[in-house]
């Protein structure tokens, strides 16, 4: 059955888990993830399709289903599986999207390796994902495609179906020209994605960014600016834009270029946060903790997150102020992106021995400075840190938004707590509340964290509601609907070539 709704992204919409020797196919527990918010759209059509990759240890078993039809929640939608090999995932994923794309999206030029790319793979992979979004689509469909690893769907789709509609976006940072430009296939990417008929970005400075590239590359046009809106610029930070382009020509087709940050689950979050078993565990954590300040630090493992710049700070802190010794402790949570990639293996072992070295200069037997977790926490076991903590201490060097932000400021019914930000994470520009740092400055990353540590309560109080109001103003249901609000308006506005 045709599709009047097609979504390509390289996830699944479903978690495969093995019951009593079979698979069985069970919804995504992420209270925040963006697969959950993509499939709610499939209620407003008569019939969807999701696009995504499984690997599959033989892509030619005659055996393997490569189209099934789920019903769930969401409602009855076909899911397209693209079976790859595993050197095919390696190629297309660890190597090409995170050696290649991953360092130079977040502006870290010096970790691009450009030499094991396997372009041609990438294309492959591309095509094979285009064809099946062209097999997918009714007549006019409109077809989202969702993020940098699968660039040149636009371009192939386009060839294949010129009818049908395509919205892209865009889930990491867009990085300036001069950044951008080092791929060696930057052409052939922005080619690609001027195939769109909007393309959208979480916070003006990527959209800005990504149209300044284009016209570094081809013949593009700036056919409306707008003004951004308020809610998006938090004065002084770095990603702060006063302008955003709205619509760009190329080729005689017209880009709509849309601006949508993604938010969190708020109405999830409260509820996990009013629970009486979150509440009973954040009241044990504050008891354990004493009169000892908590903050908390959660992110990946990975170098854009600033993990080992975080402790430094922290060990600076210890050796400024020792009446902090005993009456502060950092939680930090290092969860492994890829344990398949040195990279994320060296910053790991960084973390591991930065802070090791601190609780060995400042531990004692009653009091260890660090507490590391390199494992994934259960979002019901994490609300109750985000409860309990005094500081979330948030200092990406580099981040497309930055949910965990959000998620703790949703977690304080209670009103209070002091969140730490980067100023080079995208929610810095909507959460103008949280002490703002940089994270490449010493002197504003150890003066933000002790600011955090000293803060009375009426301040810590204002700057929370505050941070509240604007996580609750553009949560993921508000981002559902402006990305939902794209599709239609593709679907109705774009031109057919």
């Amino acid at each position: 059955m045709a599709s009047e709704l097609v979504i390509v992204y390289h996830r699944q919409p479903y978690e495969e888990v093995e019951e009593d020797g079979r698979t069985v196919l069970k919804e995504n527990a992420s209270p925040n993830g963006i697969v959950p918010t993509l499939k709610s759209f499939f209620g407003s059509v008569d019939h969807g399709a999701w696009i995504a990759w499984k690997l599959a240890e033989d892509t030619s078993n005659p055996d393997f289903e490569p189209i099934i039809e789920v019903n769930d929640s969401y409602g009855t939608y076909a899911v397209s599986r693209l079976p790859l090999s595993a050197d095919q995932v390696r190629e297309f994923y660890h190597v090409t999207s995170k050696e290649a794309f991953w360092p130079i999206l977040h502006s870290f030029k010096e970790r691009y390796n450009y030499d094991p790319v396997d372009w041609p793979n990438f294309r492959e992979v591309n095509w094979r994902f285009a064809e099946a979004a062209a097999a997918e689509a009714a007549d006019g469909a409109v077809v989202w495609v969702h993020d940098y690893n699968l660039w040149l769907v636009p371009g192939y789709l386009r060839q294949l179906r010129p009818d049908v509609k395509i919205s892209f976006f865009h889930h990491t940072p867009f990085p300036a020209a001069d950044m951008f430009n080092v791929l060696p296939w930057r052409k052939e990417i922005v080619e690609s994605l001027l195939c769109c008929d909007q393309i959208g970005f979480h916070i003006p400075r990527y959209a800005s960014n990504f149209v300044s590239t284009a016209r570094s590359l081809v013949d593009v046009t700036v056919s409306e600016r707008r003004r951004v809106d308020s809610d998006l610029i938090s004065e002084g930070t770095a990603l702060t834009e006063r302008m955003v382009p709205a619509r760009v020509r190329w080729n005689d087709r017209e880009v709509e270029i849309r601006v949508a940050p993604v938010g969190v689950n708020v109405d999830y979050i409260e509820t996990r946060a009013r629970d009486a078993a979150t509440r009973a565990a954040a009241a044990e954590i504050r008891a354990d903790m004493g009169d000892t300040k908590l903050i908390l630090s959660v992110g990946r493992t990975d170098y854009t997150k600033g993990g080992v710049e975080q402790l430094a700070s922290f060990e600076r802190v210890l050796e400024k102020r020792a009446e902090l010794h005993g009456a502060a402790r950092l939680m930090h949570v290092s969860v492994s992106a890829n344990r398949n990639m040195t990279a994320y293996e060296e910053i790991q072992s960084q973390i591991e021995e930065t802070a090791g070295r601190i609780n060995g200069r400042f531990g004692t037997l009653e009091w260890q400075p660090i507490a590391l977790i390199s494992r994934a926490i259960p979002f019901d076991e994490l609300a109750a840190y985000y409860a309990a903590a005094d500081v979330a201490w948030i200092t990406p060097l580099a981040d497309g938004m930055n949910l965990v932000a959000k998620e703790f400021v949703a977690s304080r019914l209670d009103g209070d707590g002091v969140l730490v930000l980067s100023e080079f994470a995208g929610a810095a520009v909507e959460l103008s509340s949280a002490v703002i740092t940089n994270p490449f400055s010493h002197r504003s990353m150890d003066e933000a964290i002790l600011a955090a540590l000293d803060m009375g309560a009426e301040e810590r109080r204002t700057r929370m509601a505050e941070l509240r109001k604007a996580v609750r103003r553009n949560d993921l249901s508000t981002w559902g609907r402006d990305v939902a609000r794209m599709g239609k308006q593709a679907k109705a506005e774009a031109p057919t070539p």
